[in-house]
């Protein structure tokens, strides 16, 4: 199964949206809350609909980028907030992402690559964030499927294949998880190791 724009279109006009929870996720929004420097330059990838972006821009945070291979969510959301620049609504495959950003939120993206992207995945979050840039989220912690997202993983695997990337602040169970999810979420906060790669 590919994995390519024409499948997540497909699925967000069939309402296939099982990841989707309706709101921002607390561990998202309590982190966030603590920075009051509203030009933070933040990137959510694979936005889907993007709770945590309508979040922080009611919050004044101005420079929010939203990024989906799939145009439905992005123009839902442009929809949604008609005083938000197209400019910062990317319709992209996430590995052609160009820029530097101070933040980037991990929501439901990671678990929707398929398993053999994911080293190619945190080398972009490294090339994509600031030296002193920070990739926070929630990774599931949890098996789930292996022939479709969203895909699953473990606390073990997810050290080994950061740690070639990051410095690992946090990673641990996320204490503010939705009831549903509750002691299957990581909460995760790393900066770029020093070297950026040369892809």
């Amino acid at each position: 199964m590919e994995l390519n724009e024409s499948y997540w279109t497909t699925r967000y006009n069939n309402n296939q949206l099982g990841w989707d929870i309706g709101y921002p996720s607390p561990a998202i929004t309590h982190f966030m809350d603590q920075f009051k420097d509203k030009g933070a330059k933040i990137l959510i990838p694979g936005c889907g609909n993007a709770y945590e972006a309508a979040y922080l821009w009611k919050s004044g945070f101005r420079n929010v980028y939203l990024l989906d291979f799939s145009s439905i969510p992005l123009q839902k959301f442009k929809d949604e907030h008609p005083d938000f620049p197209e400019t910062q609504l990317l319709n992209i495959d996430f590995f052609e992402a160009k820029g530097e950003y101070n933040f980037i939120i991990e929501q439901t993206f990671f678990c929707a690559l398929h398993p053999e992207l994911r080293r190619k995945y945190a080398e972009k979050m490294k090339d994509l964030l600031k030296p002193d840039g920070i990739l926070i989220g929630l990774l599931f912690n949890i098996p789930l499927n292996e022939d479709r997202p969203p895909f699953g993983g473990n606390i073990e695997e997810y050290q080994q294949l950061f740690s070639d990337f990051f410095m690992i602040e946090k990673m641990e169970t996320a204490y503010n998880s939705i009831p549903e999810r509750e002691g299957s979420e990581l909460f995760i906060k790393m900066k770029p190791k020093n070297q950026k790669s040369n892809t």
